[in-house]
C-alpha cells in the first residue's frame, strides 16, 4: 500500500449507483459500507445487490463489512471474496487473529484495513497492527465506547497509540476519522491538519465535497516546500547551519517529507 496520504470515501451499499460516481471523484479509495450504512433488515439485500455493482480497477475499492461476532460476518466475508475488490475494512477490530482467517477467504493480494473503534480494540493496536495492512480511526465509534465527546484532547492518547502502533508495524500513518459536517469545509481542513500533524497519513470523508479542504491539509505551503528544497540543496549529510538554524539528520528526513508530500499532491492535481 502506498505510504501517500489516504483519502478513502463511503458510498452506502444501498446505493450501488453511487459506487461509479465515488470513483470519479478523485478520492484515493471508495469504501462500500455494508455496516453503519445499513440497516439490518436491508443488510441481506444490499449485500446481495454487490455482485451487479459496476466496480472499477482504476481506483481501490474496499468494503466494509460488519463486525466479527455479528450474524452477518461471515456471509459478507463470503460475498467480499467473490467480489474483484481491493479488500476489506473490518470494523471494531479488536483482535489481530480474525486477519488471518480473512486472509484465507480472500483472493491472495486482497488488503485488510482494520478500523479501530472501541477500547478493546486500542488495547491490542499493536497487534492488530502487525496482522493488517493499515490502521483506520473510527473516532466517533471510539469516543461513544469511552463515554466521551469526539474532541481533540479526548482521542489525543487514542490517536497517539494508532500512530505509534502503525509505525511499529512498518506501515504508512493510519488514516484519522470523518468529520461528520459535510457543509464545513473550514471543519473538515481543520481536522485533516491535527491529524496530520498527529502523524496521520489521511482521513476517511463522507462526502465528495470533504475530499479538497481534507487534501489541502496535507498540501506543504510555498514556504515550506521552498526551505525543504533548499535543505536538500544545501547537501547537508550530518549536522550544518541554513539560515542561522541547525541542519541535522531528523531535519533533512523533514524535508524529503515535504518534498514527497508536495509530489503528491501535484499528482492528484
Amino acid at each position: 500500500m502506498s505510504r501517500g496520504a489516504f483519502f478513502p470515501l463511503f458510498v452506502p451499499a444501498t446505493r450501488p449507483d453511487r459506487i461509479a460516481r465515488a470513483c470519479a471523484s478523485g478520492a484515493g479509495a471508495v469504501i462500500v459500507d455494508l455496516e453503519d450504512a445499513v440497516a439490518p433488515g436491508d443488510k441481506e439485500a444490499a449485500r446481495d445487490g454487490l455482485a451487479d455493482a459496476v466496480l472499477t480497477d482504476k481506483v481501490p475499492v474496499f468494503v466494509r463489512i460488519n463486525a466479527h461476532g455479528t450474524r452477518w460476518f461471515d456471509p459478507d466475508v463470503a460475498a467480499v471474496a467473490r467480489l474483484p475488490v481491493a479488500g476489506i475494512v473490518l470494523p471494531k477490530a479488536e483482535h489481530g487473529n480474525v486477519a488471518d482467517d480473512l486472509r484465507q477467504q480472500l483472493a491472495p493480494g486482497a488488503q485488510l484495513l482494520a478500523l479501530i473503534e472501541t477500547a478493546r480494540g486500542l488495547a491490542d493496536v499493536r497487534r492488530i497492527a502487525g496482522a493488517f495492512d493499515r490502521l483506520l480511526f473510527g473516532s466517533l465509534d471510539y469516543a461513544a465506547d469511552l463515554g466521551v465527546d469526539p474532541v481533540p484532547k479526548a482521542l489525543a492518547h487514542a490517536q497517539g497509540e494508532l500512530v505509534l502502533a502503525a509505525r511499529l508495524a512498518g506501515q504508512p500513518g493510519p488514516c484519522d476519522g470523518v468529520t461528520p459536517d459535510i457543509n464545513d469545509p473550514a471543519r473538515v481542513e481543520a481536522d485533516a491538519r491535527h491529524g496530520a500533524r498527529l502523524g496521520f497519513r489521511g482521513k476517511m470523508l463522507i462526502h465528495p465535497s470533504q475530499l479538497a479542504p481534507a487534501r489541502a491539509a496535507y498540501r506543504p505551503a510555498p514556504d515550506q516546500v521552498d526551505w525543504a528544497r533548499r535543505v536538500l540543496e544545501a547537501g547537508v549529510s550530518d549536522v550544518a547551519r541554513l539560515d542561522g538554524e541547525m541542519v541535522d539528520l531528523p531535519v533533512i528526513a523533514r524535508a524529503r517529507r515535504i518534498l514527497e508530500d508536495a509530489e503528491g499532491d501535484a499528482t492528484h492535481g
